[in-house]
């Protein structure tokens, strides 16, 4: 299936720049620990909305939605939980809001947080939860749906399945944070072999977010390119976290972030952002670096 013009546009004037990390940006908006940040689009929508065009207005392209675990699995805990469709709807509704037009949305699908080899969890229960959330983001006005942060590749198989129905475009994306190069997933997942599934599939963009930072997905983006032409995505954290006084922090600078855009893009990548530790700073750096650039 031919891609909608407008991402073609987008293709055509690669890099597009992502937005960056949500979770710390909404804790910094007074997201308690431990809360699942997706039921703030019910209850915070003002403060998801800062965050949402925070990133636009820093150049993000292209944001997602705070719907990564908007999945009736991950959120089994939550006294929300019967209140999937609304939670997924109200997201690409807040994101469409903060865009104004300026950035197309592309929404946010997260894992289950359940393994399937723990047999915890079964195919039809994950690919129910799936089809459940892609059926409202797309009701909400999604431009795209993102499958992200995917390890197993039974669960992103049984994802992409679930979403193919709303005839959205695709991007399906796992993490690599594993093995002794730190290029497999926890399953033990190649970028080979996730590229080829992916594209088998149906995604029209694969790609890789989380896990490791930008400098260790140069390396995964010449593999992915190696073995397909589809466009390729990268969200990258900010370099490797260290525990200081119990607190997770990132300590690579924006600019030394950015100054790995050109390396990405002659890897073959289409579409560049952040994962955690990134924020509107980072975006911001990338665009003046892409400027620099052409």
């Amino acid at each position: 299936m031919a891609l909608p013009a407008w991402l073609q546009t987008l293709l055509d004037e690669a890099p597009t720049l992502l937005d960056g990390a949500w979770g710390t940006q909404l804790q910094q908006r007074g997201l308690p620990l431990g809360q699942m940040p997706d039921v703030w689009n019910l209850s915070q929508a003002d403060r998801v909305e800062e965050v949402a065009r925070a990133y636009v207005e820093a150049g993000s392209q292209i944001i997602l939605t705070n719907t990564f675990r908007a999945n009736r699995i991950a959120l089994a805990n939550c006294a929300e939980v019967d209140r999937v469709r609304e939670i997924n709807i109200a997201g690409v509704e807040i994101s469409r809001r903060a865009s104004a037009g300026a950035a197309r949305v592309f929404a946010s699908i997260g894992p289950s947080g359940k393994l399937l080899v723990t047999r915890t969890i079964t195919e039809e229960q994950l690919h129910d939860a799936f089809a459940e959330q892609a059926a409202a983001l797309a009701e909400g006005g999604a431009d795209a749906l993102v499958i992200e942060t995917m390890a197993d590749l039974k669960e992103i198989e049984l994802a992409i399945d679930a979403a193919k129905p709303t005839g959205l475009p695709l991007v399906a994306c796992m993490v690599f944070d594993s093995g002794k190069q730190k290029d497999r997933t926890m399953l033990g997942v190649t970028p080979e072999r996730a590229a080829e599934a992916l594209v088998n599939w149906g995604a029209d963009v694969i790609g890789a977010n989380c896990g490791i930072g930008i400098e260790g997905y140069i390396p995964i983006a010449e593999r992915f390119s190696a073995v397909t032409s589809k466009p390729i995505w990268i969200k990258a954290n900010a370099g490797i976290p260290e525990l200081v006084n119990g607190e997770t922090r990132y300590n690579m600078t924006a600019d030394v972030f950015a100054s790995h855009l050109g390396a990405l893009v002659a890897a073959g990548v289409s579409f560049v952002g952040g994962c955690c530790g990134t924020s509107p700073e980072f975006i911001s750096t990338l665009k003046a670096r892409r400027a620099s650039m052409q």
